[in-house]
């Protein structure tokens, strides 16, 4: 079963950019998790899932869903807290999740370990024909 204790665990030992993830709340974090999961479930439907490939891709999650980048799906151009930061975004630095759905977040090692326990070769991308 799903928990935030097995995501902190897996997170903090496998994955290398955790700030995002620590940062978040716990409620946050249970949210993640659930839309990580959802999202695992529908893009991969006949395949069983991996609890660990759901903490991966809610590492994942948890940056793109962070108060800075949410700043920057929400229209702002750049942020200053004089003294102490200043951030300015690059255009189309990362994707207004609402116009793409979250399947576009996963990462290549989250296909792996779907591949790995389905005995199957998942890819990213699709390869398919032009059409001209």
């Amino acid at each position: 079963m799903l928990s935030i204790v097995d995501a902190d665990a897996y997170i903090e030992t496998n994955v290398i950019d955790i700030e995002d993830w620590q940062e978040a709340d716990q409620a946050k974090k249970q949210r993640i998790i659930n839309a990580a999961n959802t999202t695992l479930q529908k893009r991969f439907k006949k395949y069983e899932i991996p609890e660990l490939a759901v903490y991966h891709f809610a590492a994942i999650l948890a940056i793109v869903f962070s108060d800075i980048n949410r700043l920057q799906q929400h229209g702002v151009a750049g942020i200053s807290v004089t003294g102490v930061s200043s951030t300015t975004f690059k255009e189309n630095n990362v994707k207004t999740p609402g116009g793409t759905t979250l399947h576009k977040f996963i990462p290549e090692e989250v296909y792996d370990m779907i591949s790995e326990l389905n005995n199957v070769k998942l890819a990213p991308r699709r390869i398919g024909r032009s059409v001209r």
